[in-house]
């Protein structure tokens, strides 16, 4: 927390000062999250200060809010052609991106509890940066990092404009991706292993048998077959989404993936 707030300081993300007349402030929070390494393990235990944007108000505290995210099929398209070429493959990650974008709005927020001093108690954060939480922090390290990357000649692609990482040497995990190299025979694979074996065991089917085929031969869904309650519900609505991540480098249960995800608003114990 205390190296969050170096963070915030040093990037001068806000000014404290004395609230205006019929001002409405934006509360903040702290989230705590684990950074998974590419054997599946815990590496970085991480402690985040966000905004609580839900109550800022459209049009008055934000305008646009959309990010280009790089497409599956393009990251898959690189690495063939890399495998292909025997390109080089470098990663990158930016700490604290959206610390990096500016804010055009006036907007206010309260300062974080244990790191308020006696003499500024009174007083709240006026933003200068993005902070993680609003809504228009997306848009405004994006915009931040165009203008950047395009001053050191770079050229956006107009059909998939991507994120950037921190120089980690040559690519072994991205995305949750695993990535495997054969160079000597321009063989490139991706494999989301450890993922998987998490999402069986969150759903107690880490021992189920192994299958040969994506989906069963014969099976017929129906509404029918849908949950009674709503505890079953949200049980089995969470399914289609962890296999949806998966489906990136397994492409072989994209069909099974397809035809349950019909009933991922309902879906039952058949399903």
């Amino acid at each position: 927390m205390r190296s969050e707030m170096d963070s915030m300081s040093s990037n001068k993300v806000w000014t404290l000062v004395d609230p205006p007349k019929g001002f409405k402030p934006i509360g903040c929070n702290w989230v705590y999250k684990q950074k998974i390494g590419a054997d599946g393990e815990v590496t970085t235990f991480k402690a985040r200060l966000v905004a609580k944007g839900y109550t800022q108000r459209p049009g008055v505290d934000f305008e646009e809010t959309y990010l280009p995210v790089a497409m599956a099929k393009s990251i898959r398209i690189l690495l063939a052609i890399s495998a292909y070429y025997d390109y080089e493959i470098w990663q990158m990650d930016v700490k604290k991106a959206f610390l990096n974008g500016f804010i055009e709005e006036e907007i206010y927020m309260d300062q974080s509890v244990g790191f308020i001093s006696i003499e500024e108690e009174q007083k709240f954060c006026c933003l200068h940066r993005s902070i993680y939480g609003l809504k228009q922090a997306f848009q405004s390290w994006n915009i931040h990092f165009d203008e950047v990357i395009k001053s050191y000649d770079f050229i956006k692609n107009e059909f998939d404009p991507c994120i950037y990482k921190k120089d980690l040497g040559d690519v072994s995990y991205i995305l949750g991706i695993k990535i495997y190299r054969d160079r000597s025979r321009r063989i490139l694979g991706m494999t989301k292993a450890s993922y998987i074996e998490k999402v069986l065991k969150r759903f107690k089917l880490e021992n189920s048998k192994r299958g040969f085929l994506p989906m069963k031969h014969g099976v017929k869904l129906s509404k029918t077959q849908s949950p009674k309650t709503d505890k079953e519900n949200k049980k089995m609505c969470d399914i289609p989404v962890s296999l949806s991540l998966a489906a990136y480098s397994t492409l072989s249960n994209a069909q099974g993936l397809s035809v349950t995800s019909r009933y991922q608003a309902c879906a039952g114990e058949a399903h």
